[in-house]
């Protein structure tokens, strides 16, 4: 039997079943190979046997080869023990950018190449080109399902041995296609949230690592205004969950958190979604990743995102000699979050990006007035 040269990831969803029939209709030899990046913790979420037997059907109906492989180990050391850690400080990780970075892009295009494949495939709605010597990161054309946030950390070498193939595609019809293919996955709907997490409470879940650690809740004047279950469970511009009930003296309007400290396990609130406490204009990263192995320049003008699905923001990006960066905006921008991702784009190109370290949101001096 001959070595397949392209093996996909099949994830048991629509959007991995679409990648394998294309290039299986192609003329592509390829395998399936299904990841299982967290073991059944006993509470009944975990979703893998049923999209296992769902990507088993897919490659059946395709008449390609199909492998499993257990990289749960690998995913707790590479992602989720990092995860826990940055809640621990107070800080919001994005599990997905570094699932893609250690798991799939790591794990699993060594695992391929151990099977003999040249290039690993996935679902992904982004795209790749080769230009000037050096391969790219361009957005999927889907700008609602666009994943090239998720994938800034890869870089010259997983992007060479990366196929895209429904990054040129609309959702639509990509669900076209697998119902056209008499795919099994042509309605079954799509995964969201944390995939380790599943449809179950995510305080609940934290919970389980991180035990919680009832405190006070504090408007931005240093009023008590409720109690929280454990600062680590809040993020910034988060309006669910606080419990706040009609406070004397104070208007109708909704709260939302605007800063915690986590050493003095106090959350801190303000009325109005877009609160002054909310807003930046700048902010200061961790050593940042670059696809193409170096940035544009030591200072540059770009688009950036802060978080997934936030509209491009103009900014100017200044490189420090450590490999940090500092990112003015143009616009004041709200609720920028520690421990997320500042991801930089020029035009439809992702350039790299970086974890976000501080901002410059009042709510910081605040907090260091309260400490002192």
């Amino acid at each position: 039997m001959n070595q397949p040269r392209v093996i996909v990831g099949v994830s048991g969803g629509v959007d991995s079943s679409v990648a394998a029939l294309l290039l299986k209709q192609q003329g592509e030899d390829i395998a399936g190979l299904f990841m299982q990046n967290w073991d059944d913790d006993g509470s009944g979420d975990c979703r893998a046997e049923d999209d296992r037997r769902d990507a088993v059907a897919v490659c059946g109906r395709l008449g390609i080869p199909f492998h499993a492989r257990n990289f749960a180990q690998q995913y707790w050391a590479g992602v989720f023990e990092h995860f826990l850690a940055e809640y621990r400080a107070g800080r919001t990780p994005n599990p997905d950018v570094l699932c893609n970075r250690e798991i799939k892009f790591k794990t699993f295009l060594d695992e391929a190449r151990a099977l003999g494949a040249e290039k690993i495939a996935t679902g992904h709605y982004a795209q790749i080109a080769h230009r000037d010597g050096a391969w790219c990161l361009l957005r999927g054309m889907d700008g609602d399902k666009d994943q090239s946030y998720f994938l800034h950390q890869l870089g010259q070498e997983q992007l060479a041995a990366t196929l895209f193939p429904i990054g040129h595609l609309p959702k639509t019809e990509v669900r076209r296609l697998a119902a056209e293919s008499g795919l099994p996955t042509a309605k079954k709907k799509d995964s969201t949230g944390i995939c380790f997490i599943g449809e179950r409470d995510f305080r609940e879940f934290l919970s389980r690592y991180i035990p919680a650690k009832p405190g006070d809740i504090h408007s931005v004047d240093g009023s008590k205004v409720g109690e929280h279950s454990g600062v680590f469970y809040y993020t910034l511009g988060q309006r669910e969950g606080l419990n706040i009930g009609g406070v004397k003296g104070r208007a109708a309007a909704p709260w939302f958190v605007v800063g915690k400290d986590v050493s003095r396990n106090l959350l801190v609130v303000d009325q109005g979604t877009d609160s002054e406490w909310l807003l930046s204009q700048q902010l200061d990263s961790e050593f940042a990743h670059w696809i193409a192995g170096a940035p544009p320049a030591g200072r540059f003008e770009c688009t950036a995102k802060t978080r997934y699905r936030q509209q491009d923001q103009p900014c100017a990006v200044t490189v420090n000699p450590d490999g940090t960066t500092r990112v003015a905006f143009t616009e004041p921008q709200r609720a920028v979050t520690p421990g997320q991702s500042v991801v930089f784009y020029g035009g439809d190109e992702c350039l790299g990006g970086a974890v976000i370290e501080r901002t410059d949101a009042r709510i910081g001096e605040r907090l260091r007035q309260w400490a002192a």
